[in-house]
C-alpha cells in the first residue's frame, strides 16, 4: 500500500554581515505580505540540496553549490496539512540576490536575527529563534 507523502519544504539562509536575507511574499495566496526565507517545495525525484539550488536560482537569481549546504534545523509542523520543513545554510553563493519572481515576491531585505520585521511567517520566526543548530522541533501539534 502506498502512503501519501508529506509536503516537504526547503528554506535557505543566506547571511551577509550578520544579516539574514528575507523575501516578502506576494501574489501566492500563502502568507502574502509576510517575510520569509527564500525556498520552496521538494519536487518528485529531487533531494533537499537539489531543491535549495533550484529555488535560489528561480527566486533570487543566485547560484549555490549543494555540497556546501549545512542543515540548520527541521520543523515538523501542523499547518493547513502535515508538513516538514528543512532549514539549510548556504555560506557562499554566486551572484547578487534580486527579486527574480515578482509574481511571488515584492521585496527583499537583509535583517539581523534580533531585529526581524514584525511581519514574518510564524514558523519561520520560530526557526530563526532556534539559532544555528542543528535542531529539530514540532510546531502546531497538541
Amino acid at each position: 500500500m502506498r502512503h501519501p507523502g508529506i509536503p516537504t519544504g526547503v528554506h535557505v539562509l543566506l547571511e551577509r554581515d550578520g544579516r539574514i536575507l528575507l523575501m516578502r511574499r506576494a501574489g501566492t495566496g500563502f502568507f502574502d505580505g509576510l517575510y520569509s526565507l527564500p525556498g520552496g517545495h521538494v519536487e518528485e525525484g529531487e533531494s533537499v540540496g537539489q531543491t535549495a539550488v533550484r529555488e535560489m536560482a528561480e527566486e533570487l537569481g543566485v547560484m549555490i553549490d549543494a555540497s556546501v549546504l549545512r542543515v540548520v534545523g527541521v520543523i515538523h509542523r501542523r499547518s493547513d496539512t502535515n508538513r516538514i520543513d528543512f532549514f539549510v545554510s548556504a555560506p557562499v553563493w554566486g551572484g547578487e540576490p534580486h527579486v527574480a519572481e515578482p509574481d511571488k515576491c515584492d521585496a527583499l531585505g537583509w535583517f539581523p536575527r534580533n531585529a526581524l520585521p514584525e511581519a514574518v511567517v510564524p514558523y519561520v520566526r520560530e526557526a530563526l529563534a532556534e539559532g544555528d543548530g542543528p535542531w529539530i522541533r514540532e510546531s502546531g501539534w497538541r
